[in-house]
C-alpha cells in the first residue's frame, strides 16, 4: 500500500479498540515530547529504579532510531542494558518468534509465515508504529546521467529476469553511457528488500540475484560510494548520515520526478517507496517493569529523536494511539500477512470486517 494507505489502515485498526479500554496507569514513562524537535530531557525515573535486560533485534533501517531511543533511555534508567542488535527485519522475527528477543524492529509489517511460526510458539506481540521511512535510491556522486528513474525502469533493472541481461546502464536507457551498472542492495533477511521488491517489482522477494547483498545498509552505503557506476537503495536516514558520499535519485511513478524528502513523505507524493516502520514488542515482555518503561519512553520521547536521526515522525494521534495500543496489550497485526503495497484503504477497511 502507499504511505496514506498503511498508516489510515493501522489507525483504523487502533481506533477499534480505543473506546473499549482504558489506559493503564504507567508511572515509569516519560513524558510527551514534540516531534517539532528541540532538546530531549531525560529524567531518572522516580520512586522505581529499574533493572534488567532489554534484547532487540532486527531492521538496520530501524535501528537507528531504537539505538538513539535505547542510548537516552539507560542515562535515564543506568539500571538497565538494553543490547540492540542487527540481522535484518527476517533475521530478527526469527529469533523473536523463538522468545530470543523482546522487541523486533521491523521495516515492514510482520509475514503470514512470521505470524504463523511465532503462534506455534506461543509468542504474542504488540504491533507499534514508530516513523515514517522513504527508501531511497542512490548512485555515486560522479553520476552525472541518472538524475531521476521511472518506476518501470527500477523494474526492468531489478526483476528476476533482469539476472545476466540487463547489465549495463545504456540499456536502461539508450541515452545513458555503455558502461557497467553494478548494483548493491540488501539480502533477503531484509525487511528493505521484501519492500522494495514489492513496491517495484510486484511481488515480495522477487529479484534479480546477482548483485551485491547485505543485510548491513552501511555496506551498500559503501558500495555506491566507491563505485562511479553503482546504483543501490537505502533508508533515508543513511543517506542524512553520509552527507555528499551518495547521491539521491529522483523517483517518476508518473506524476514526474519526485526526491524524497520530509515534505514529499508527509504529503504522499513520494511514491511507492514511501512507508511506515515498526517495532514488535512481545506480549509476556511488556509487563516487566523495564521493558514497560522502554516502550513508554520510546513512544513519547522517541518522536523527537526520530527526527534526529534523520528518519520522519509520524503524526501525534498516531503515537498516542500507539501508547494507547500498547496500554491496552492490544495483540497482533492489523495488516493479516498480506501484501502490504498497491492496495487502497477501501480494500484495506473490507480486509477488516
Amino acid at each position: 500500500m502507499n504511505l496514506r494507505s498503511a498508516l489510515a489502515a493501522w489507525m483504523f485498526g487502533l481506533a477499534l479498540v480505543t473506546a473499549a479500554c482504558q489506559p493503564a496507569a504507567t508511572p515509569t514513562a516519560a513524558p510527551p515530547a514534540s516531534p517539532s524537535g528541540g532538546e530531549i530531557k531525560t529524567t531518572a525515573t522516580p520512586a522505581l529504579q529499574l533493572s534488567g535486560e532489554i534484547k532487540i533485534d532486527g531492521s538496520s533501517t530501524v535501528y537507528p532510531i531504537t539505538e538513539a531511543v535505547s542510548e537516552e533511555f539507560q542515562k535515564a534508567n543506568p539500571g538497565v542494558k538494553v543490547v540492540v542488535g542487527v540481522s535484518g527485519t527476517g533475521g530478527g522475527f526469527k529469533k523473536f518468534c523463538n522468545g530470543e528477543i523482546d522487541i523486533s524492529n521491523a521495516s515492514r509489517p510482520i509475514s503470514k509465515a512470521e505470524m504463523d511460526s511465532c503462534a506455534r510458539n506461543g509468542i504474542e506481540y504488540i504491533e507499534l508504529p514508530v516513523a515514517y521511512d522513504a527508501l531511497s535510491v542512490v548512485v555515486n556522486p560522479q553520476n552525472d546521467w541518472a538524475a531521476c528513474m521511472t518506476v518501470a525502469e527500477l523494474k526492468k533493472i531489478w526483476e528476476p529476469e533482469a539476472q545476466g541481461r540487463i547489465t549495463r546502464w545504456n540499456q536502461v536507457r539508450p541515452e545513458w553511457p555503455d558502461a557497467p551498472l553494478n548494483l548493491f542492495g540488501r539480502s533477503t533477511d531484509s525487511g528493505s528488500f521484501d519492500y522494495f521488491t514489492e513496491a517495484i517489482v510486484g511481488k515480495p522477494k522477487a529479484s534479480r540475484g546477482d548483485y551485491t547483498a547485505s543485510v548491513d545498509t552501511n555496506v551498500v552505503v559503501q558500495g555506491v560510494v566507491s563505485d562511479k557506476y553503482a546504483l543501490g537503495y537505502i533508508g533515508f536516514a543513511y543517506y542524512i548520515e553520509n552527507p555528499g558520499k551518495v547521491k539521491l535519485v529522483a523517483i517518476d511513478s508518473g506524476n514526474g520526478c519526485v526526491l524524497p524528502s520530509e515534505e514529499t513523505v508527509r504529503n504522499g507524493t513520494y511514491n511507492p517507496l514511501s512507508r511506515p516502520v515498526f517495532i514488535y514488542v512481545n506480549r509476556k515482555a511488556a509487563d516487566r517493569p523495564e521493558v514497560e518503561a522502554f516502550v513508554q519512553f520510546y513512544l513519547t520521547q522517541g518522536p523527537a529523536l526520530v527526527q534526529q536521526v534523520g528518519y520522519i515522525p509520524l503524526p501525534d494521534s498516531v503515537y498516542q494511539l500507539a501508547r494507547k495500543r500498547f496500554e491496552s496489550r492490544r495483540v497482533g497485526t492489523v495488516f493479516k500477512g498480506e501484501p502490504t503495497v498497491g492496495l487502497s484503504i477501501e480494500d484495506l477497511l473490507k480486509s477488516e470486517q
